[in-house]
């Protein structure tokens, strides 16, 4: 069997119901609207460099519970005993480097949210860029922020376009979301 060119490929090879069918079908480039949702979406993708995709996903709900919810405001409050407890903790993704950019990008989640308004506003405002000039910005904004990273971030929440394939039963329901990419300036 020849392998799948794209995610979409994959999924439909699927049988049944599983994380990443469920993560493609309703998730993946559909446009997110809260800035705790957003965040969460960051800290997951930082999570994911390195390891697969599919250990994210199982581990989605761990990393829930451990971020107070991505509660921006919470996680951007965080000291010694909640790294602690995060470092601690065998439902997430136990890497300090992780688990710091997270509290870092939280706090700098509260800054643009004092300037724009919201991060979703923030995002809103620097739209349309390219890929590179996304990255050039997040590299300056965030931490832990490599180009797949910024790529997958922006792809999996409809500022860049590609997270479906046309021919993709799901293309057509992602774009009636009106994704980011879709919209003219």
């Amino acid at each position: 069997m020849e392998k799948p060119k794209s995610y979409c490929e994959a999924i439909l090879a699927m049988e049944g119901e599983n994380e990443h069918v469920h993560y493609h079908n309703n998730d993946y480039g559909f446009p997110i609207h809260d800035d705790n949702e957003l965040f969460a979406r960051l800290v997951l993708e930082i999570n994911q460099a390195g390891l697969s995709w599919t250990t994210i996903l199982k581990k989605k709900k761990n990393f829930y519970k451990a971020f107070d919810n991505f509660n921006i405001d919470k996680v951007s409050r965080y000291k010694e005993k909640q790294i602690e407890r995060l470092i601690n903790d065998a439902g997430i993704i136990r890497n300090k480097l992780k688990i710091n950019a997270a509290i870092e990008n939280a706090k700098a989640i509260k800054k643009l949210q004092k300037e724009f308004g919201s991060f979703e506003n923030w995002l809103q405002c620097h739209h349309p860029k390219t890929k590179d000039e996304w990255l050039i910005l997040f590299k300056a904004t965030f931490r832990f922020t490599g180009g797949e990273i910024v790529n997958e971030f922006l792809m999996s929440i409809g500022y860049l376009p590609g997270a479906h394939i046309t021919t993709c039963p799901i293309y057509k329901k992602a774009l009636k979301q009106k994704p980011a990419w879709s919209l003219k300036k």
